[in-house]
């Protein structure tokens, strides 16, 4: 049963570097994969990684075991979309070539960060971590950090928060007011670690990607991109105005109306932004005569979504208060049931319409 030497390249040096695209079969093909990486990049620890898995390929072929090597590279941008691309070209290899285990190979965490997208799919027997020997001086050291510091996904992510911090502190101390700049500090790294902490760096960055592909490429969704940016904008001011006057108000309230109050001033315009997305790709496939299929029921979705959080955050302020009356129904019991089932029925429409494209499309 064949064994699979799998050499990662998360951030896709190879491609942007070396200029090859993965996945790379074969030792003859690796080899001359990572002489390339070499000449164009010398201090590229891939290279090691490369070299590593055929010196792992060399010693099972001398074992008269059946076994095959194969390099895969992600993304730069790393993240998700890296993730997403190795787990496309493993499926592939994986069909093509049906190995009974696997051996990774990476020069760090960062690359067996992927372990559990290999190990959903194959058995992994081992994994094999190429590090490269350094002089343990402080020249050398000076270097390594220089090096790392140099590297656009560490300085970006360690210098701005820094950067930051200083600019505004410098700001607060300029205008006499050093405990308000600890406060923005405080609150500015906060957002920052959750900005990077819940992924939402790479949605924006998938976000940004997408929107000018659709410029580039003349698609509908590159306007309908920037009607929903203006209408979720929109939303924003309305909601954080609404927000406001309750605060200001003389009704006390606590923080959970205050989101409450937010949601329902806010949210239909969050629905109508959404929706011109979702409607903006399916004219785009329609007009490519491409398979839409579930993409039908995404904007029916948005809207239950919509629906279902203008109900409930209405339903919670006419219990506190905040809100005279129920729109339409004068019980809120009613009220909540019937847009419930009004939000079910729609995400059942949208259903529907997908699972009857997808058959239409079959034959």
């Amino acid at each position: 049963m064949q064994t699979l030497i799998i050499c990662i390249d998360r951030d896709n040096d190879l491609g942007e570097k070396a200029g090859v695209p993965s996945p790379i079969i074969g030792r003859e093909a690796n080899l001359s994969a990572a002489i390339k990486l070499a000449a164009a990049d010398p201090e590229d620890s891939d290279i090691n990684t490369i070299f590593g898995g055929i010196k792992v390929f060399d010693e099972l072929t001398a074992e008269n075991r059946e076994v095959e090597i194969v390099s895969i590279a992600g993304d730069k941008k790393v993240g998700r979309s890296a993730d997403k691309k190795i787990a496309d070209q493993l499926e592939r290899i994986l069909e093509q070539l049906k190995p009974g285990s696997t051996i990774l190979v990476s020069d760090g965490a960062e690359d067996e960060s992927v372990l559990p997208i290999i190990q959903s799919r194959v058995k992994v027997d081992s994994v094999h971590r190429v590090i490269v020997k350094q002089h343990e001086n402080l020249e050398s050291t000076y270097y390594i950090i220089k090096h790392a510091f140099n590297d656009p996904k560490i300085s970006h992510t360690f210098f701005m928060p820094i950067g930051l911090a200083f600019m505004i502190y410098a700001i607060s101390l300029y205008a006499n007011v050093p405990e308000v700049g600890s406060i923005v500090i405080m609150g500015a790294i906060g957002v920052y670690a959750l900005f990077r902490g819940t992924g939402l760096d790479d949605a924006f960055g998938d976000f940004r990607d997408t929107l000018t592909k659709s410029m580039e490429r003349g698609k509908i969704t590159f306007v309908m991109y920037l009607a929903s940016i203006i209408l979720s904008l929109i939303g924003t001011v309305q909601g954080g105005i609404e927000l406001w006057d309750y605060y200001n108000s003389e009704i006390m309230v606590g923080y959970l109306i205050l989101v409450m109050v937010y949601i329902n001033a806010s949210i239909w315009w969050y629905v109508i932004a959404g929706i011109l997305i979702s409607s903006g790709k399916i004219v785009d496939m329609r007009l490519a005569n491409e398979k839409i299929g579930k993409q039908w029921s995404h904007p029916f979705f948005i809207l239950a979504g919509g629906l279902l959080f203008w109900s409930g955050s209405t339903y919670i302020m006419v219990l506190s208060g905040t809100l005279a009356s129920y729109p339409f129904i004068p019980d809120g019991k009613q009220f909540i049931f019937i847009t419930m089932l009004a939000a079910i029925v729609i995400a059942a429409i949208g259903a529907r319409i997908s699972i009857s494209s997808e058959k239409a499309r079959s034959f």
